[in-house]
């Protein structure tokens, strides 16, 4: 499409129309010096960046360019052409980190919820208002290469493992058409973002490539995600809102204002995870018309003792799951972190409550068809202290793998192995049932 212009799309049902955005520029990364022939285009690709006017478009012709971590600035488009690929370099020697705090106290790096030094993103864009990420291109995040992989929860050279997109403290952003793979940890990060679209791009990781989440708004308001294709090696999407600390909390901050539409989740561990890492609060998260293909849970919530915070106003509508084992899990005896396992955690009788008490409410689910589920059709376990609120299902239509084998539905202890369970509920406030598929309410896929 051509820029500041006028388009009309014409459908059997409606007529759709738009104008393109004006471009004060364009800048092509060739003219630079950046080609497939450079072991590291980093830095043509840095110094094509600068180069770019306010309002203007860095243009990346088809072809493999090998890269370490680019930093985006506000106000560009980076368009990468279909056959275009910025593929991150495999060796981490002079791989650039981000701090875990800036001068002014705000996190920039991050890991699992904490500010913590972390290896720069092959896109990195800090404070980048009105950032465009598009094109029919591809940024594969290396993870396969190198050794990022071997090390999931640790540290070297003093940082953690690098996201393929980390986005921070930025308001109005898209990112649309590309495909993004390989990621080395998460693979799309969104921290502290405000205004945020995400729409026809695929992200794609191996399955047993460790802990790459597909995306994970992080203390955002705002975020529209729509037609994305995941397949991952972890949770597909992982809304996260910061994790408490014993001491200095203001890092945490909510998110909220959350719609994930038109989307389809293929293997990985979770479709929609909210949590664990959600000590600032989630609120307002609508997941419609989706599927959820070979997944191990559909829509999940996961929390425990010590988190605090609130996970509130969560609606899953018109969604269609196949061999999804769980297709709702919510669950406040998470045994994540060293421990997770312990007795104050772990144990099912009332705690004292207060600020480090989790409380989860108003989860509805309704018009969901899931097809050969393997162990129940809902599993959900709230804190005796601080019993789950109006969980509410409705039209929920349910079959069973005949394959299946049991085991937990839910990731802490104490969990019975089942198979073929309907809606397991305790310490948790649940209106509404599942009942059986009929032949004829089988839904055809694409």
């Amino acid at each position: 499409l051509e820029p500041d212009q006028d388009y009309h799309l014409v459908t059997d049902h409606e007529r759709l129309s738009t104008r393109t955005a004006p471009c004060a520029g364009l800048v092509k990364a060739q003219d630079f010096g950046a080609g497939p022939h450079s072991p590291d285009n980093a830095q043509a690709l840095a110094e094509a960046i600068a180069a770019v006017p306010d309002g203007g478009t860095l243009w990346v012709d088809p072809g493999t360019y090998r890269t370490g971590p680019i930093f985006l600035k506000p106000r560009m488009t980076l368009h990468l052409a279909k056959g275009a690929t910025l593929a991150a370099v495999a060796d981490r020697t002079n791989w650039p980190q981000l701090a875990p705090l800036d001068d002014m106290g705000r996190v920039i790096g991050t890991w699992e919820g904490l500010p913590e030094a972390s290896f720069a993103a092959v896109l990195t864009g800090i404070d980048c208002d009105g950032l465009r990420i598009t094109g029919g291109g591809t940024i594969d995040g290396g993870g396969d290469k190198g050794d990022w992989w071997e090390w999931p929860k640790e540290t070297r050279q003093g940082a953690r493992r690098p996201r393929t997109i980390h986005l921070a403290h930025g308001k109005d952003i898209s990112v649309t058409g590309i495909t993004v793979q390989n990621s080395p940890s998460w693979t799309i990060h969104p921290y502290g973002c405000e205004g945020l679209r995400i729409s026809n791009i695929r992200v794609q990781n191996p399955p047993d490539s460790p802990n790459t989440d597909g995306l994970n708004p992080e203390s955002c308001a705002g975020v529209d995600i729509a037609a994305v294709d995941f397949s991952v090696g972890d949770d597909c999407i992982a809304i996260k809102a910061g994790k408490r600390r014993n001491t200095d909390n203001s890092h945490l901050a909510p998110t909220h204002e959350i719609t994930i539409r038109n989307c389809r989740m293929q293997r990985g561990h979770g479709a929609v995870v909210l949590g664990s890492e959600m000590s600032g609060d989630i609120r307002n998260v609508a997941i419609t018309d989706c599927e959820f293909l070979g997944t191990d849970r559909g829509l999940r919530l996961k929390t425990r003792r010590g988190r605090g915070g609130a996970i509130e106003r969560v609606t899953l509508k018109n969604v269609v799951m196949d061999h999804v084992a769980t297709p709702l899990a919510i669950n406040a005896f998470y045994f994540c972190d060293a421990d997770g396992k312990d007795d104050w955690v772990q144990s099912r009788a009332p705690a004292d409550k207060g600020e480090t008490t989790p409380h989860i409410r108003d989860v509805s689910l309704s018009g969901v068809i899931a097809t050969n589920v393997s162990l129940a059709a809902a599993a959900i376990t709230g804190l005796p202290e601080a019993p789950i609120e109006g969980i509410r299902i409705e039209d929920f239509r349910v079959s069973y793998d005949p394959e299946a084998t049991a085991a937990p539905p839910l990731m802490a202890c104490g969990i019975e192995p089942v198979r073929h369970a309907g809606i397991l509920a305790e310490f948790a406030e649940v209106t509404g049932t599942c009942r059986p598929i009929e032949s004829h309410e089988v839904p055809q896929r694409c």
